[in-house]
């Protein structure tokens, strides 16, 4: 995969909160390498997703959304970690919700207009739209605010025109060997990958904001007797959210150790059995040094 011609390079998925980025980025690898739930900013890191074959190598980087608002050093940590991105993409995905355009998304856009790397758009969730002659006008509307070198319809759900995307991407990488082995997916660990699986059954079952104050940490992974053996910690920030996290009777912990387990299991080829518990961190989410303790870089 070193002939001439061959492309590599880093593309940033980017977008306001909750507009389908790591949904596109998984239906992309027809893997999962980023959780993801109905609930905004739920992707809190830089993420890699690796996309290799005979003719390019497209480093695919899911971001955080870019947000305002946020005051506290989670919110912070997360619009860095998607600036950041920027600085080493040489194409920027620029991902939009079919019909919908907002302060948000005009402040993510101007950003990327400021970088001057090229810019490909994509007009998520298309499948929602109905009838589908009101797309016409938003795509429009969206061509007059900058020179985009593609704009895509697509559902990341239903895979519209989603096979056509990594060559459109593609063109857009400089001509380079690949910087990742051919059999590589994702830059992230097994025990990152454990963490956010465990985050993303929290955070389908807990309701409004508790979801923003948990995180969690694997203390320790092990093969033992031909299974993967997981110790995680839930850290959430106060003392009654402790006691919302494991339910009456730990009935709701032990719905989401059973149903990260399943996931595990599938995702890593193997049994896994896993172990959690939950500790109290005060007010961790707005504590720079406490987000460094707990993985945020």
């Amino acid at each position: 995969m070193s002939q001439a011609g061959y492309r590599c390079g880093f593309a940033a998925v980017v977008g306001r909160p909750n507009v389908g980025k790591s949904t596109l980025i998984n239906a992309l690898l027809r893997r999962k390498i980023s959780i993801v739930s109905p609930k905004p900013q739920t992707t809190r890191h830089r993420i890699l997703g690796i996309l290799t074959d005979e003719t390019a190598q497209i480093v695919l980087v899911d971001t955080p959304g870019l947000h305002s608002g946020g005051a506290r050093a989670m919110n912070r940590h997360m619009n860095r970690a998607a600036l950041a991105s920027l600085e080493d993409s040489d194409v920027n995905v620029f991902v939009v919700e079919a019909l919908r355009w907002t302060e948000e998304d005009q402040r993510v856009l101007d950003r990327l207009i400021e970088r001057g790397t090229p810019i490909l758009l994509i007009i998520n969730k298309v499948d929602k739209v109905t009838p589908k002659e009101r797309l016409l006008p938003f795509i429009e509307m969206l061509s007059q605010k900058a020179q985009f070198v593609e704009v895509v319809p697509t559902s990341a759900t239903r895979r519209i025109n989603l096979d056509q995307l990594p060559e459109l991407i593609a063109r857009h990488l400089p001509e380079s060997p690949p910087h990742f082995p051919a059999d590589q997916v994702t830059d992230r660990s097994l025990e990152f990958q454990a963490a956010e699986i465990v985050r993303e059954k929290l955070t389908l079952r807990l309701r409004q904001e508790l979801p923003y104050g948990l995180t969690v940490l694997i203390e320790r992974m092990a093969e033992e007797d031909g299974r993967l053996v997981v110790n995680a910690v839930i850290w959430v920030e106060r003392t009654g959210q402790k006691a919302i996290v494991i339910g009456q009777g730990g009935e709701q912990l032990k719905e989401v150790g059973r149903a990260a387990r399943i996931e595990m299991s599938r995702l890593f080829g193997r049994p896994v059995h896993l172990e959690l518990w939950v500790k109290v961190k005060e007010n961790w989410s707005d504590s720079e040094a406490a987000l460094r303790q707990l993985g945020y870089e």
